[in-house]
């Protein structure tokens, strides 16, 4: 490899437009951090968010809005009230873009006073900013109306230059469902667009930097897939000597059954699943030069006498996730994305607000049954969890690198089990951190959990509710009850942590009657404050899930096509011949609504243009689930684990029928005030010397057999009057957990 050069490298990863604007998509970051452990030099690139930060400027937009003024076109409304405000625009851009980026924080209060932003069709539906935004602070409102003032030129960017155009997506028809390549070959044939030249001269720019042999796109989502191949297209013309590779989510989950030789017209080569692999044995044919069929590869197309030809014949087994290193996000501009918040909802912005340092807890789905998921892709089949103390291990290093101290798992579900370790340890070291994830909203989630999970520093899950309808989530598989959702909701919401929820409807054989019982099912854990954020989405079947593997088990009758190239999202028809799609605009005006905190007194027909049925639901039955009595066993394997700070204790003798009984103050001071619980002495300095043993920092855990029989041995009392005790259950809930 080369070293004449610090600029040099051999190695290119590229993210394409686009995907997120706050914060990198971790897979470059992931590669090169595995890189890093074999002594491969590389440099990253999320061409995505350079693009943005080109297009969203003072000087593209005087070029924009003088395209748009040249041209023959009829606008809309929308688009002449812009044009006609585009000095203004112009003016204030670029100290918009500053702010968002977290460098101009004072600018808020220019942001939040009146008439200062041009305003046009986005902010029409301007939320009651008072209301909205009381809580949250000026920051957030200057981020919501600098977000909604970005909207309005995105419209108009789309209307007059180019309607491929989205934030986090790019011409994302032309990757959904491509059974042919003949639709994105024929959109390659264009002439570039203006969005197509702002990432060409990027592109170009970094080309003419690095120098590499090997470029790598690492393609997530059928919102980058264009842009791929439009850089593909250019390197190939351009740089003809340099090889090119895909990899990421969306050929993992598409291009499984890939045929179409037109494709390597623009990539070398393709990789599937876990990239570690496949890249380093494709990393050493580049090198090498080597003949094609003289090289062992891991699940990787290329092409060869004009026929596509997938080789797996590589003997050696895929890296454990032990062994892959740590995110490496050098390279990347972390300083330079933008914030923003599109709706008034704290849980919501999360995925757009604030930069987030990427992990994994576990490889794969610890679950691994619901039956709209593509259970049979190695990416969720392969469950390996990593050692809590690696994670954290990683996560000291990345903050170390990056200086943010925030971290998003996106793990496919998050195993309880391995959350529970990793706050462990995190409290272990006293690492202030934040946290969030997805997870599933199952009964390991005890109110105790959720409280240690709090005190880590999570501040959030997500975690699919699907449909609120029992019988249907027997038919997803997805093991959990509506009951049982509503109760784990309200223990994360009761220790402090915000919850979304994943919604579905259209589920196969679902009925009109179930999509408005499930709706019914939402607005109550919404009206209790048990969720705060969700998202509703329409059931798609996939080719590589239980249904789409075995559709006629439900009911459904899927529209095959020829598959050359793209096969993932498969077109069907439902048995039961009802319409979803008409429920669609209601389901998620009712729940922008409810994330609102408002209309929960609206019958539910108000939110449809049709007739729907009446509700089946009790209109307290989520209310009922969670007044059901907790259970009182104790389980003798559990661990003890005391969160709160260490008690001052105070001696008292309390005088009863002329006897003189002696009483532990004990004294915990927590973050907001301070509490006193009195035991009987002996109890009460047991108790105080076991919260040393039992503490954060203790290495070793102890069991509530090994708590009770101690106490039992030291005080010769019983211990079920003692643990149940008034005293017991207010020092429960000043920091001593069950788990």
């Amino acid at each position: 490899m080369r070293s004449d050069s610090d600029f040099l490298k051999d190695i290119l990863l590229i993210t394409p437009p686009f995907t997120q604007l706050n914060t990198p998509y971790p897979a470059t970051a992931y590669i090169k951090g595995f890189l890093n452990t074999k002594g491969i030099d590389s440099h990253q690139m999320d061409l995505g968010i350079e693009v943005i930060l080109k297009l969203f400027s003072k000087n593209s937009l005087i070029g924009l809005f003088d395209q748009a003024s040249e041209s023959k076109k009829h606008f809309s409304e929308n688009t002449q009230r812009i044009l006609a405000l585009r000095h203004q625009y112009e003016a204030t851009i670029d100290e918009v873009i500053l702010f968002l980026q977290g460098k101009n924080q004072t600018f808020a209060r220019q942001l939040c006073s009146e008439n200062f932003l041009p305003r046009a069709s986005r902010f029409n539906l301007l939320d009651d900013m008072d209301w909205a935004f009381g809580n949250m602070g000026m920051q957030d409102k200057a981020k919501h109306l600098a977000t909604l003032f970005l909207e309005d030129l995105s419209d108009f960017i789309v209307e007059c230059i180019d309607d491929n155009f989205g934030f986090s997506r790019y011409a994302e028809r032309l990757g959904r469902s491509a059974n042919s390549f003949d639709e994105l070959q024929d959109a390659l044939n264009t002439q570039l667009s203006y969005i197509d030249q702002l990432t060409i001269n990027l592109l170009n720019d970094k080309l003419m930097e690095i120098q590499p042999q090997l470029v790598c796109f690492s393609v997530p989502f059928p919102g980058n897939l264009f842009s791929a191949f439009r850089c593909a297209q250019y390197i190939k013309s351009h740089f003809p000597n340099v090889k090119i590779a895909m990899g990421g989510g969306f050929p993992n989950t598409e291009l499984r059954s890939l045929k179409e030789p037109r494709v390597f017209d623009y990539f070398d080569f393709i990789t599937l699943d876990d990239g570690e692999l496949p890249l380093e044995l494709l990393i050493k044919h580049v090198f090498e030069k080597k003949e094609l069929e003289q090289h062992a590869f891991k699940r990787t197309y290329y092409k060869q006498n004009q026929e596509v030809v997938y080789q797996n014949n590589a003997t050696q087994p895929d890296y454990k996730q032990s062994h892959v290193g740590t995110p490496d996000y050098s390279d990347l501009l972390l300083d330079q994305y933008i914030s923003v918040i599109e709706i008034a909802n704290p849980m919501h912005s999360l995925w757009s607000d604030g930069r987030w340092n990427k992990l994994t807890m576990a490889h794969g789905c610890y679950w691994g049954k619901c039956t709209f998921c593509d259970v049979s892709l190695d990416y969720i089949k392969i469950y390996e969890p990593i050692a809590a103390k690696q994670i954290v291990d990683r996560m000291e290093t990345m903050i170390d690198q990056t200086g943010e101290r925030g971290f998003h798992f996106v793990d496919e579900a998050a195993p309880p089990a391995l959350m529970k370790e990793v706050a462990i340890e995190i409290l272990k070291r006293r690492l202030v951190v934040t946290w969030w994830t997805n997870i599933r909203f199952e009964k390991s989630f005890t109110a105790d959990l959720c409280k240690l999970l709090k005190a880590s520093g999570c501040i959030a899950v997500s975690g699919g509710l699907e449909v609120a309808s029992d019988r249907l989530l027997t038919l997803i598989k997805k093991g959990v009850t509506v009951a049982q959702v509503a109760k784990v909701t309200d223990h994360f919401t009761q220790a402090g942590i915000m919850v979304h929820a994943y919604l579905m409807y259209g589920y196969p054989t679902q009925t009109e009657q179930e999509t408005i019982d499930s709706l019914e099912m939402v607005r109550q854990l919404f009206e209790l404050g048990v969720i705060q954020s969700g998202f509703w989405h329409q059931f798609a079947l996939t080719a590589h899930s239980p249904v789409g593997l075995n559709p006629e088990e439900f009911g459904v009758i899927p529209q095959q096509n020829e598959i050359t190239f793209a096969n993932n999202d498969v077109a069907f028809k439902d048995k039961t011949g009802i319409d979803h799609g008409k429920f669609s605009f209601g389901l998620k005006k009712a729940l922008f609504n409810y994330m609102h905190g408002i209309c929960f007194e609206y019958p539910l027909q108000e939110w449809f243009e049709f007739k729907v049925p009446k509700t089946t639901v009790k209109r307290q039955y989520i209310e009922s689930c969670l007044a059901e009595e907790a259970s009182f066993s104790i389980k003798p394997t559990a661990r003890l684990l005391w969160v709160g700070n260490t008690p001052t204790t105070e001696v008292h003798i309390k005088h009863k029928k002329g006897r003189e009984i002696a009483q532990l103050k004990l004294t915990v001071h927590t973050n907001e005030s301070q509490a006193s619980v009195i035991f009987p002495e002996k109890a009460g300095s047991w108790l105080v010397e076991q919260f040393k043993t039992i503490s954060s920092q203790s290495a070793k855990p102890t069991s509530m057999q090994v708590f009770k029989e101690a106490f039992e041995t030291e005080t010769q009392e019983d211990f079920e009057p003692f643990w149940f005790s008034k005293p017991m259950m207010e020092i429960r809930d000043l920091g001593l957990l069950v788990l």
